[in-house]
């Protein structure tokens, strides 16, 4: 079996991301750790295929991937905003912040590999988290430095990613609505695969259980394209002898789909059904009436993924860290008491 980047780091008693950056010849690397993990690549006849750093210079480059997506994806705020809080970052910090995206993973992976083989490449951002993630899968095996934002499922001892308590933010969306009388509360998420989605409505789940309120599967929905329910999906909900008077939707733009059903079967919003969303994007200030919707501070979440992921390319030895960005809610005109 061939020998792997991951078999040095082991021998070396270091990360996989330390033995790439020595065999570029980083500079951030300390001589003594160069000599370590070269005499474990020697012992183990691991020959790399990277070519090593000519300038002497450290990494400039930083490369953000976006989840994969035909379309959606660009029309989401929070990535947008998240964006914005790396290039701001790196722009201060002077590096360049390059964004890659693709409509799967293989496409994605394409473009990563490409962008690994580039001498000033620092490392990446991923700015999402999901099961059974190729691109993670290939950055890790690598030994490419990589920030992630949500929470880490895969390697997650060896992973600095920045993320909100999810969890908490579901469970207090829910009780905000608890509170204003409301006992049918339905949750409406994006695609399963996506850990902030199951995560808020885990919390959803967890507030029900707290005021002895039976669990509905029928009241749970997961939409892969929030912007069009082709399925019927929120029409069926919303016909149910007993529908929901109230829902927690893990996105504004699921939210708004869900004012766009109501309009169109004659139903108010917050009259006949309260909305709390996520995100408080622009859209959520918007609607008519405008959302009640948990701000997840999706700039800050950027910042701290570039400061994080700066910190390690300049100092390696760091270890993995994980932050979690504070969330608070903004009530507007799409709840009121049953």
């Amino acid at each position: 079996m061939a020998v792997t980047i991951k078999d040095v780091a082991a021998l070396a008693g270091v990360s996989p991301s330390t033995v790439s950056r020595t065999c570029k010849d980083h500079p951030s690397i300390s001589r003594e750790t160069k000599e370590k993990v070269r005499r474990a690549m020697a012992e183990l006849g691991y020959e790399p295929n990277i070519q090593p750093v000519s300038t002497g210079q450290p990494p400039q480059l930083i490369s953000v991937i976006l989840p994969p997506s035909s379309k959606d994806v660009y029309e989401n705020a929070f990535y947008l905003e998240a964006v914005r809080g790396i290039s701001q970052f790196c722009n201060g910090r002077e590096y360049i912040s390059a964004v890659v995206t693709g409509k799967d993973d293989g496409e994605i992976l394409q473009a990563v590999r490409m962008l690994a083989k580039d001498e000033r490449m620092g490392g990446f951002i991923v700015l999402y988290s999901k099961q059974d993630d190729a691109v993670v899968d290939y950055l890790y095996n690598e030994g490419l430095l990589y920030v992630l934002i949500g929470k880490a499922k895969q390697y997650a001892n060896q992973t600095v990613y920045i993320d909100n308590d999810n969890v908490l933010a579901g469970q207090e969306a829910t009780e905000y609505l608890y509170q204003l009388g409301h006992r049918k509360i339905a949750y409406v998420g994006s695609e399963y695969v996506m850990y902030f989605s199951a995560e808020r409505k885990e919390g959803y789940q967890h507030a029900l259980q707290k005021h002895g309120i039976a669990l509905h599967p029928d009241y749970c929905i997961e939409a892969d394209r929030p912007d069009f329910d082709k399925d019927g999906l929120f029409e069926k909900l919303l016909t149910r002898k007993d529908r929901p008077t109230a829902i927690v939707a893990s996105d504004d733009i699921l939210a708004l789909a869900l004012e766009r059903t109501c309009i169109r079967m004659g139903l108010s919003v917050p009259e006949d059904l309260s909305i709390v969303s996520f995100n408080n994007s622009l859209l959520a200030r918007i609607t008519s009436p405008q959302l009640t919707s948990v701000d997840v501070n999706s700039y800050q979440l950027g910042m701290e993924a570039a400061s994080q992921l700066i910190n390690h390319i300049e100092n390696p030895n760091l270890l993995a860290t994980k932050i979690i960005v504070p969330h608070f809610m903004v009530v507007r005109g799409s709840c009121r008491p049953v």
